[in-house]
Order: structure tokens, then sequence, then C-alpha cells
């Protein structure tokens, strides 16, 4: 009973915090695009909080030294929860993720991530979403930010598997990055399209970065492997490094 009570109060605070900031937000619209990030991460932060403080879940963050301090970067990361989306605003300094084009629809906040440059792709345009993805992913690349990808492709329910997406390879290929694999139990704690959130520790666990250049099924298989191999291991309950973070916003260069 608690669960389901703490559950609804979240879901009033996160919508609420959603819609508040982002019609709050909207002014910045007019202002240059980096204007908008500012607003936006604080929104993330204002999520985790809740998550916390009403919920009962907690964040941790091992092998944070393998994301960047500044600079471009590829990232893929297993995603099981809608947290997924949100807590790479917190990790790192300048985040373009590569999210589904739906989301632009959604009033005043489809309007701020637009404007702050997160690359929206159409997952039926077939060829020409892959060349948007692609141009897209250069440009991101050149301005010093750090892509994340999650190379499922959609939210994967804890202990279900679904083949990775061509599209982080291509990527890798396009922008001549490493990709720093990223593993999770997020989907424990918060799962796909669940109403409860049930208290306890979501990991997330970086992992060393697989080099660039490396052939297409190759890369694929190794991110594969080494994400699905940990996301088990963390979905388990094993041990991990008592390296808790605050998730305190990295500040964009």
């Amino acid at each position: 009973m608690l669960t389901w009570f703490r559950s609804v109060l979240f879901n009033i605070a996160f919508f609420g915090t959603t819609a508040a900031v982002a019609i709050l937000s909207t002014p910045v619209l007019l202002a240059p695009a980096h204007w908008t990030m500012p607003p936006i991460r604080f929104w993330a932060w204002l999520v985790v909080q809740e998550l916390r403080w009403i919920c009962g879940i907690k964040l941790e963050v091992i092998g944070r030294e393998h994301l960047p301090q500044s600079g471009p970067a590829l990232i893929a990361a297993k995603h099981q929860s809608a947290l997924d989306t949100v807590v790479w605003l917190l990790l790192v300094p300048n985040c373009a993720y590569v999210l589904k084009q739906e989301l632009l629809r959604i009033p005043f906040y489809g309007f701020l991530v637009a404007k702050v440059g997160m690359i929206s792709v159409d997952r039926s345009g077939g060829a020409a979403a892959m060349r948007h993805l692609l141009k897209a992913g250069r440009a991101a690349a050149a301005a010093g930010r750090q892509l994340v990808i999650f190379p499922e492709g959609t939210r994967v329910a804890p202990g279900e598997r679904v083949p990775y997406q061509p599209g982080i390879a291509a990527l890798a290929a396009a922008t001549g990055l490493p990709v720093v694999p990223v593993a999770t139990n997020s989907g424990v704690l918060w799962g796909r399209r669940a109403f409860l959130k049930r208290p306890g520790t979501i990991v997330i666990s970086v992992l060393p970065p697989l080099p660039a250049g490396l052939p297409r099924p190759v890369l694929l298989a190794r991110l594969e492997s080494l994400i699905e191999a940990e996301s088990d291991r963390l979905m388990a309950g094993q041990p991990v490094d008592n390296t808790v973070d605050d998730l305190a916003p990295r500040a964009a260069p």
C-alpha cells in the first residue's frame, strides 16, 4: 500500500514538475539555444530528487571516470526505464539524446527538446531517417556534445532481449568516436510502462569505451555482450562499488 501511495504522489509531482518547467521555460525559446539547456537540466535534477524523497529510489553511478569531462562522446546506454531518458542530462556536460520523433509533439516540452538540439528520429523513416541521424550526429560531435543513443531502440523489460539496432554502429563510423557501453538495472524499480515505483537503488554502470574503427558486426556483438552481461549482474543484485553519486548537474563548457 505504501509503494502504491508513493507512486501516486510521484506521478503527480513528475507530471506537475514537467508541465510547470516546460510552460515557465517557454520564453527561452526566443533566446539563443544554449539558454534552453539549464531549465531542462534543472527539470532532470528535480525528477531525480522526487524519486529519492517520494519513492525511496536512490541512484548509484559506477565507472563515471569513463565519461568525458568535456568534448564529444558516443554513449550506448541500456534502456529499461523512463529514467534513462532523464539521467544523462546530469551525467555529462552537454547531452544530445537520440530520441523518437513523437516526443517533439508533446506541447511545450517538445519545443524545448527541439530548441536544445536533441536528435529526433522517425523510426519508420528508413534510409532517410538514417541519413538524418548521421548528419545530425556528426554536427553534434563537431560541436563537442555527448551523444546518447539507446542501441535497443526502445525500452526493454528486465530479462528480455531484443537485437541491437545498426544505428549505433553507423553513428560510430560517421563520428569516428569510441563507444561507451552503459548497463543499468533501472527497470527493476521503475518498470517499462509500470505505475509502481519500488524503493531501492538504481545502479548505472559505465564500462570502458570500445575503440573507434571496429567493424560493424564486431562492434554490435561486443557492445551487446558487455551491456547485457553487466545489466544481468546488476539485476541479480551482485555487489557494486560504493561510489554513490549525488548526480549534481555537470556544467556545460
